[in-house]
């Protein structure tokens, strides 16, 4: 089973889980985790092939939801569920495939479309590092400088990053998520539709989901909202926590 980490105690709301993107890991999501559990127990999960959870030869949705599926029904079989890119998609899958265990759906910056865009180039990154010698992550940062010009971007990426192991690792499955990164940015074949409550939250500053994409959400999830919040790109839980926090909770209560 995926790893996972609890935040807060059962209350009277439903549990909340939450499903990190590609490349970052359960912890990236700890701040909010924590602020989220003071009204009800949160669950953070690291994905295969990312941070402490498995790693495995393949990376598609119906594997990841599947992989989401079992840790809801070892955590009592039907909780809130949060998504962000990957993991969102990932969520909407679990929704549309298994409905029953979801009791309402926040998708973060996502659509349920496929992307032309690749993260390989982030991956060539990642490998190109030189790994030798490194002691401190500013150190690392000033390396990866040389191929990830954008100081979020690397910051984000060196959170995978272990220099504690001799020697230092990346605590991703490089080899597999570059061989499925068209699984990742694509959206499979899926019947089904998610009659429960959903938010589409997105960065008002990021394209990831663009109008044309509404009558397929539409289609697929017809109870769906959308919102956008000012001054966020795709990392919006980062750009604006409290407000993403806010939004969040208020939806969810």
């Amino acid at each position: 089973m995926l790893s996972t980490k609890i935040f807060g105690a059962d209350t009277a709301l439903p549990p909340l889980l939450i499903v990190h993107g590609l490349f970052g890991s359960g912890r990236n999501w700890g701040v909010i985790a924590r602020r989220l559990s003071e009204t009800r127990r949160v669950v953070t999960v690291d994905m295969r092939n990312h941070a402490d959870s498995f790693w495995a030869d393949s990376h598609t949705y119906p594997e990841l939801a599947a992989d989401l599926s079992e840790v809801i029904a070892a955590s009592g079989g039907r909780m809130d569920v949060l998504g962000h890119s990957m993991g969102g998609k990932a969520a909407m899958i679990l929704a549309l495939t298994r409905p029953e265990q979801v009791n309402r759906l926040v998708v973060a910056d996502i659509a349920p479309v496929a992307y032309a865009h690749s993260q390989n180039h982030l991956i060539a990154a990642m490998r190109g590092l030189d790994l030798a010698g490194l002691t401190s992550r500013s150190e690392a940062d000033r390396r990866l400088a040389a191929t990830v010009e954008d100081a979020g971007t690397r910051a984000f990426l060196l959170q995978s990053l272990d220099l504690k192991a001799d020697p230092p690792r990346w605590r991703l499955n490089l080899d597999v998520l570059e061989r499925e990164m068209s699984k990742i940015t694509g959206w499979p074949e899926v019947q089904g539709r998610y009659e429960g409550p959903t938010l589409f939250l997105t960065g008002a500053l990021s394209s990831y989901v663009q109008p044309e994409a509404r009558a397929t959400i539409k289609g697929l999830f017809p109870a769906a909202r959308f919102a956008k919040l000012p001054g966020a790109g795709h990392w919006l839980h980062a750009d604006r926590p409290r407000e993403f926090e806010a939004a969040v909770a208020a939806f969810l209560s």
